[in-house]
């Protein structure tokens, strides 16, 4: 039978793409620090959600304001990982903005 791999899979979301990427650059730092091989950081489709707003209810109601939100995401593999590697990821300070998901 073929050998059973363990690896994490780190998925990471946010509004501003420059901190998505710091934030997972330090990620794939400290597992390989750590010992372990990474896969990634792999870019998923970004979200572009559209919203359109009045800008005014009474007068001016025909004129509409158009907003756009970006949501992007990484998705990191972390390959054969440490007891000292998953220590490590649990105490990484991470900025504010981006969401971190570890299965």
């Amino acid at each position: 039978m073929a050998k059973s791999i363990a690896k994490i899979r780190v998925k990471l979301k946010g509004y501003d793409s420059v901190v998505v990427d710091k934030s997972a650059k330090s990620i794939i730092e400290t597992a390989i620090s750590t010992g372990a091989k990474v896969a990634g950081p792999i870019p998923l489709p970004t979200r572009k959600r559209k919203v359109a707003v009045n800008r005014s209810p009474f007068i001016y109601k025909s004129s509409i304001e158009h907003f756009e939100i970006n949501t992007h995401k990484r998705i990191i593999d972390i390959i054969d990982p440490t007891p000292k590697t998953m220590d490590a990821l649990q105490h990484l300070q991470m900025p504010a903005g981006v969401d971190i998901g570890i299965q």
